[in-house]
C-alpha cells in the first residue's frame, strides 16, 4: 500500500493513479494526511479491500509531505560504518540520537533555499510509527511500523561544527530541510524490508551524478533495533517520524569539501519509495 498527501488530501495511490480516500471511504477516514495514523489499524483495514475504480490520474507536482506533522522528528547520527569513519568518529555502540524540527519538513518537490556555501546532502530512509511504542522488544518492532518513506537531512556544516558541541538540532532544521516523500509504503511491499538501497544524486542541468549509494542492510543499528533503543527511554506515537542515518559519500567527507550549489536539483532516491525532486535557490 502507498499513502500520499496530494494537494494537502489523503490519497492512495497506485500505478499512476490516486483514490481520494476521504471520498471512497464515505467519510469514515479524513483527508488529512497526518490523522490516518491515530486510526492506522482501521484504516489498513479498510484500505486493503479499497475499490480503485474511483481512482484518478494525478500529477506528481501535486505531492506533499506524506507525514506533514509528526509529533516527535528523530534522526540517527553515524548510522553506517563507513560514514562513521569518514566523518572521523569511531564506530557508536549506541544509538547517536537528535532532533529535526517539524517546521523543516517540506515536500518531494519543494525548493530548498541554501542559507550558505556550506549545505550538504544525506539521503535517509524514514520510518514512520503506526503504533505507540513503549519498551518494545527487537523482536516485535516492525509491527509498530506504519511505513516507511525517502527523506533528506539537509545540513549546514557551519554551523553544526559551531560552539563547544555539535549543533545537530539546529544545524538541520533549516527551513526545507527535511524533504520527505513522495509516498509512505507499507513495509509488505518491500522484497527485503532490511535491504533497501538508497541513493543521493545531484543534478547540475547538464548531467547527474551520483554522490552517495548504500543499502540499508548496512545499517550499523537495524529499523528494528531503533524502535526497541528508543522506546525503552521514549514513547513513540503515531506519526512519529525517524531518520535512520546517511550511507557514506556525503560532501563533508571529501577532500576538499562539496557542498550543494544554487541551481543544482538534490535528488533523493530510495527502492520501492520513489524520489524527491528539490531544487537548490
Amino acid at each position: 500500500m502507498k499513502i500520499a498527501n496530494l494537494s494537502g488530501r489523503l490519497a492512495l495511490v497506485d500505478d499512476g493513479r490516486a483514490l481520494d480516500v476521504e471520498r471512497a471511504s464515505g467519510g469514515e477516514f479524513g483527508s488529512d494526511p497526518q490523522s490516518i495514523f491515530d486510526t492506522w489499524d482501521s484504516f489498513t483495514g479498510w484500505a486493503g479491500g479499497a475499490d480503485f475504480g474511483g481512482a484518478e490520474p494525478y500529477s506528481e507536482s501535486d505531492l506533499g509531505a506524506p507525514v506533514p506533522r509528526p509529533r516527535q522528528v528523530f534522526a540517527i547520527g553515524l548510522n553506517y560504518r563507513a560514514h562513521a569513519e569518514e566523518a572521523g568518529f569511531a564506530i557508536p555502540t549506541e544509538p547517536v540520537v537528535f532532533t529535526k524540527f517539524q517546521s523543516s519538513l517540506t515536500g518531494p518537490h519543494s525548493d530548498v533555499t541554501l542559507p550558505s556555501d556550506a549545505v550538504d546532502y544525506e539521503v535517509e530512509l524514514v520510518v514512520v510509527i503506526g503504533r505507540e511504542a513503549h519498551r518494545v522488544p527487537v523482536e516485535s518492532a516492525w509491527d509498530y511500523v506504519a511505513g516507511l518513506t525517502a527523506g533528506q537531512d539537509v545540513s549546514e556544516r557551519e554551523v553544526q561544527n559551531r560552539g563547544t558541541a555539535p549543533q545537530f538540532n539546529v544545524a538541520k532544521s533549516y527551513p526545507g530541510f527535511s524533504p520527505i516523500g513522495p509516498v509512505v509504503v507499507t513495509p509488505d511491499e518491500f522484497p527485503n524490508r532490511d535491504s533497501i538501497r538508497v541513493r543521493t544524486l545531484l543534478w547540475d542541468g547538464k548531467a547527474l551524478v551520483t554522490k552517495q549509494d548504500g543499502r540499508t542492510n548496512d545499517l550499523i543499528f537495524s529499523v528494528p533495533e531503533l524502535i526497541s533503543r528508543l522506546s525503552q527511554t521514549l514513547t513513540l506515537y503515531p506519526g512519529d517520524i525517524i531518520f535512520t542515518g546517511t550511507p557514506s559519500g556525503v560532501g563533508n567527507g571529501k577532500k576538499p569539501p562539496q557542498f550543494l550549489n544554487k541551481g543544482e536539483t538534490l535528488v533523493t532516491d530510495i527502492e520501492g519509495i520513489g524520489e524527491l525532486r528539490n531544487r537548490l535557490v
